[in-house]
Parts: structure tokens; C-alpha cells; sequence
């Protein structure tokens, strides 16, 4: 399933940006959050090494990519910023933890490749599939509405479509509402 699902995107970025520095940079980029994905799935973890590794990545690739390096470190504190204080918002709320570190550090990675714009996109469409997947899987599996339900591979998948589709989905959006 990894093996055709990476086929597929490296197509769809290949439709995306052609034979391009772009097109390699995200294709190991979404390489690497497919990983994560199936990793997060498995296990629950997101390993350091990828998502620390991919920011480190991103902040040497960003002069290939279509963003500015103030927009990639604007994008990384934007996106771990902003899930640490969701999860700390949510702790004082619950007094139970909602969320890992790993998301934390995942966002910020996306935040990297992505600038700020990504991120806020990220999280939306995330937190959209998030829910409906979350939704039905706990009505099916009767686990509760504190099921653990692992966010990365919403994240990714945010990502992806952000990177594939984004601008025409924003300008989509922004000529419906108007």
C-alpha cells in the first residue's frame, strides 16, 4: 500500500511541478510524511528523527521551493506554535492530554515546506477529515469519545492535498463566498 500510494503522489507532484528542484524536494518531503502517516497509524509515535530531520531538510531545500526562508520560519513557529497552545488549551480544559509532541513538531515541519499560508490550511482540512473519520470510527468501534485516534496522518494528508491542490481550492473557496 506505502509502495502505491508513492507512486501515485510522486505522479501527482510530477503533474504538479513537472521535472523541477521543486517537484524532487517534495516528493522526499512527501515521502517522508508517508512514513510518518503509517508510523503514527501503527504505533502513535512520530518519530524525532523524521520530523526534525524534514524541518532541518526543509530549512536547506527552501531555495528551491516557491516560499521564502522568513515565510519557512515564520510557517515552523506558526505550526508548532499553534498546536502547543491547543494542547495546552485543551489540557487546562480537561486535565487530560490530547495531543503528543510529535504533532507539535510535525505541524512545524509542515509549516516549513509550507509557510504560514499551508499551515492554517493544514490544520483546517485536517481537523475537517479528522473529525469525520473520528466520528465514524468511534461510532463503529463503540471505543467512546476518547478514543485515541492518531492526528498525523490527517496532518499529512492536509499537507498533500495543500501542496497538490491548495491554491486552487483557496481560490475556489474565495469565489464562492464573494
Amino acid at each position: 500500500m506505502v509502495e502505491i500510494l508513492s507512486a501515485l503522489l510522486c505522479i501527482s507532484l510530477y503533474l504538479r511541478f513537472g521535472l523541477s528542484p521543486e517537484f524532487l524536494i517534495y516528493y522526499v518531503w512527501v515521502c517522508i510524511l508517508l512514513v510518518i502517516t503509517f508510523i503514527d497509524l501503527d504505533y502513535q509515535i512520530i518519530p524525532d528523527s523524521l520530523s526534525i530531520g524534514g524541518i532541518v531538510l526543509g530549512l536547506i531545500a527552501v531555495f528551491w521551493l516557491p516560499l521564502t526562508y522568513k515565510a519557512a520560519l515564520i510557517g515552523l513557529a506558526l505550526g508548532s506554535g499553534l498546536l502547543i497552545a491547543i494542547i495546552y488549551g485543551y489540557y487546562f480544559l480537561t486535565k487530560r492530554q490530547g495531543m503528543g509532541g510529535g504533532d507539535v513538531k510535525l505541524l512545524g515541519m509542515i509549516g516549513v515546506f509550507t509557510g504560514w499560508e499551508g499551515v492554517l490550511f493544514t490544520i483546517f482540512c485536517a481537523s475537517l477529515i479528522g473529525s469525520v473519520v473520528g466520528v465514524t470510527w468511534v461510532s463503529i468501534r463503540k471505543k467512546g469519545i476518547l478514543a485515541a485516534i492518531p492526528f498525523g496522518p490527517f496532518l499529512s494528508l492536509g499537507a498533500i492535498v495543500y501542496v497538490l491542490w491548495g491554491a486552487k481550492i483557496i481560490n475556489w473557496y474565495l469565489g464562492y463566498i464573494s
